[in-house]
């Protein structure tokens, strides 16, 4: 495929051209090549590496605006959210309606590689069932051609119990892969606990030896306001002392949100070589604040970008989470330019999933890319139509998304999967609310 006549080529960060861009099979081609297939004249548009949600919860997107979850403190929100949960069952079907809109939406937005962190599992669940919903939610993404990083979290789960499943989960979804990718690239395993303010220290290291015997990526959660306020509370200690002391503090973890770090902190992660996921989206309107991003970069930490679930951010438009990190950036530091902020929301992001193919276009990268038509009335007057992503048009679409090289919105519409049948699917569920 030879995608042609490009305004605006975003290679990487330090390199942009403008002309055609080549893909050979599932990758991105060298300079000059013509593969053979399809060319798709895209005239007006800026061409950039598909855009890794690096923190979301899936299921969440069956559950978005509850009553009693907008402007409520987390101590309010966590018991209407688990209630309702309740209410439909949590079960194969719910996750792979649910999984189905949020990569689907995604897609629709650009977002080729989306990080799913799923928290909610049935207290005793038996491991067999929770390989299911994992099942479930690969299934969807997969049908849908997104690329999906399934972490198996845990939220006050038995840690016994959570390494049992994650374990089980390893062996049916990837017998046998190494690093827990598998061999397409198209899923990854991961595995998190939600944070100190709800985990032991078991479960960290129980998951932690899960994620050593396969050589998996760890995330968590850190340094929101509330969970600062629990681990002072409940062991009189901050959040990333504690997960120093657990042992993740560590190059192949990810923490997300961070929100409330000091300099020191700063510091201690950047010494770790962790790497970060800024969620404006969700970190905003739940009043826990703003990452210090620029410091964090200063600092040389690798920061990523993520949406987190439906519960807190109801969309999964990962362009308007950059657009709002950009914006709010200069309240906690510097402001950050456009470029940068796309930058984290594709190489960033990938950094933060071990995925070294991923968020870049360069000659071998894997073939996921976005084309975003900029010759539209809303981007009349742009000087600089690359910065105009983030700046000008607010809400907007790709025109093409294509990723591993297939073509999965064309012309705005998804055409590996009926939208509107996806809905519908999804919203059998909400009638048990």
């Amino acid at each position: 495929m030879i995608l042609s006549n490009a305004t605006a080529i975003v290679h990487d960060a330090d390199t942009e051209s403008s002309g055609d861009l080549a893909v050979d099979g599932a990758l991105i081609a060298a300079p000059g090549a013509r593969p053979e297939g399809e060319t798709l004249d895209v005239s007006g548009c800026v061409i950039t590496p598909g855009l890794v949600n690096a923190h979301h919860h899936l299921m969440q997107s069956a559950f978005r605006t509850l009553p009693g979850t907008r402007g409520v403190p987390m101590a309010q929100w966590l018991p209407t959210m688990a209630a309702a949960y309740s209410r439909v069952g949590i079960t194969p079907e719910l996750m792979r309606a649910a999984a189905a809109v949020g990569v689907a939406e995604g897609l629709l937005f650009g977002v080729t590689t989306v990080a799913d962190h799923h928290l909610s599992w049935p207290a005793g669940m038996p491991t067999d069932d929770s390989v299911e919903l994992a099942r479930a939610t690969a299934e969807a993404a997969r049908e849908l051609g997104g690329r999906l990083a399934f972490v198996r979290g845990a939220a006050r789960d038995e840690p016994s119990e959570a390494a049992a499943s994650a374990e089980a989960i390893v062996e049916a979804l990837l017998p046998g892969a190494s690093g827990g990718v598998s061999d397409d690239g198209m899923l990854q395993l991961a595995v998190g606990p939600a944070g100190v303010h709800s985990d032991p220290r078991e479960t960290f290291e129980l998951l932690g030896e899960v994620a050593a015997r396969h050589g998996l990526r760890r995330r968590t959660q850190a340094n929101e306001q509330v969970d600062v306020a629990i681990a002072l509370e409940k062991y009189g200690r901050r959040p990333l002392e504690l997960l120093e002391e657990w042992g993740w503090l560590a190059p192949d973890v990810t923490l997300a949100h961070l929100c409330d770090v000091t300099e020191d902190e700063i510091a201690r992660l950047a010494a770790a070589g962790i790497t970060a996921t800024h969620a404006p989206g969700c970190d905003v309107p739940m009043g826990w604040g703003i990452a210090p991003v620029a410091a964090l970069r200063d600092a040389g930490i690798t920061v990523g970008l993520g949406t987190s679930g439906g519960g807190s951010n109801d969309a999964g438009h990962l362009l308007a989470d950059a657009r709002l990190a950009m914006q709010v950036s200069g309240l906690v530091g510097e402001q950050l330019p456009a470029r940068e902020v796309i930058g984290m929301a594709t190489a960033g992001s990938a950094a933060g999933l071990g995925r070294g193919e991923l968020g870049h276009l360069r000659p071998g990268a894997a073939a996921d890319l976005c084309v975003w038509d900029v010759s539209g009335v809303a981007d009349a007057g742009v000087a600089d139509p690359v910065a105009g992503l983030l700046w000008a048009n607010p809400g907007r679409r790709p025109r093409h998304v294509i990723v591993a090289g297939r073509v999965v919105v064309r012309d705005y519409e998804l055409v590996t999967g009926d939208a509107r049948t996806l809905a519908s699917n999804l919203h059998r569920f909400q009638e048990m609310l």
